[in-house]
């Protein structure tokens, strides 16, 4: 009896690159969590995953995990279109849950999660819904948000963000480098600043010859309430590596992550830093320290201290301005924030 209340029995829905991470994290890294269920529409590779570790069950229905008994948390991982759908299901299912960005590629999509949730806060219950924008949690941003707010480069007014990847994702298009990709500085450069985006404009030079079907790379430009301008390059099929870079520029100095690789090697008279091949090594200690974060919560029965269902949809307002600036021609576009009713007390 005394080891349920400590355990977190935790599903985990969608088992390919990102899922398949978060149930070794979950498994070897994150105290208080057992890993019971994994769901994937490959209900093969949902049952090679779970064939890994001890006493895990697998099934190709994601809605059958988050309804399962033996499932107190769950953790959504699957294609960005099913992300709204499974989230609501776990909120009125009683189960915290935590969502990979997006929180669902489409406004009206995120509205619909806000407002499932605010319906079970006024019935009574805790808030459910956490959203995977795990940059909150790495140890690189977090030391720059506290430089920042120690005024350690002055006023900030410039802040200019790089994100590159090796090669684009099968069945990318320019609208998913912004909700699948570009999220991350959408929902990061507000936190960091302590500034929501009030507007945003879309640019691009000609695309690469690596994926001519889609605009890549692209450019954003965010103004955030404070005045601050922010330069976001987006840029998928990089070629060279998994690269995010983030400067801000003050009146008195400059702020700015550094490369993670921790090793530099020296040969054939030159010098080099490797660059890894996707985020997996570049974020796993904010992914770990997140996931710890959210089963902890889950298992004091308190609100998760990840980005909230709130945050996914304002980050989701930012992307369907971009994207809305996109299809006309990069017009400067006013960010618009769906009203919620707050709950009442």
């Amino acid at each position: 009896m005394g080891a349920h209340h400590t355990t977190v029995r935790v599903g985990v829905v969608g088992t390919g690159i990102m899922g398949a991470d978060h149930i070794d994290t979950l498994h070897r890294q994150v105290n208080g969590a057992a890993v019971t269920m994994v769901a994937d529409l490959d209900l093969g590779r949902a049952r090679a995953v779970a064939a890994a570790l001890p006493g895990v069950r697998a099934t190709d229905d994601g809605l059958a995990l988050i309804g399962d008994p033996a499932v107190d948390a769950v953790v959504v991982a699957s294609a960005d279109v099913t992300h709204a759908d499974l989230t609501v299901a776990a909120v009125q299912a009683g189960k915290p849950v935590m969502c990979e960005k997006p929180l669902a590629p489409t406004l009206p999509e995120c509205l619909r999660v806000v407002q499932a949730e605010l319906a079970a806060v006024r019935a009574g219950g805790p808030p459910l819904v956490s959203v995977g924008f795990m940059r909150r949690f790495d140890p690189g941003y977090r030391e720059l948000k506290s430089a920042l707010e120690a005024g350690a480069c002055g006023t900030p007014l410039l802040v200019h963000c790089v994100s590159r990847g090796v090669a684009a994702g099968p069945g990318s298009t320019s609208e998913s480098s912004v909700t699948g990709s570009a999220i991350h500085e959408l929902d990061t450069v507000p936190w960091l600043l302590d500034a929501p985006v009030v507007e945003v404009s879309w640019h691009a030079p000609r695309p690469t010859a690596a994926a001519p079907e889609m605009q890549d790379p692209q450019l954003l430009l965010l103004r955030t309430a404070d005045g601050v301008l922010t330069t976001v390059e987006v840029f998928l099929n990089a070629g060279y590596g998994y690269d995010i870079r983030c400067e801000v520029v003050g009146d008195r100095g400059t702020l700015a992550l550094t490369n993670p690789a921790r090793v530099v090697a020296d040969a054939d008279r030159r010098r080099a830093t490797g660059y890894p091949a996707d985020w997996r090594p570049w974020f796993a200690d904010a992914y770990r320290t997140e996931l710890q974060a959210f089963i902890d919560a889950a298992a004091a029965g308190r609100p998760s201290p990840l980005a909230t269902a709130h945050d996914g949809l304002t980050a989701g307002a930012v992307a369907d301005a971009v994207i809305t600036s996109m299809h006309q021609d990069g017009r400067r576009l006013p960010v618009k924030v769906p009203a919620v009713d707050p709950p009442t007390t």
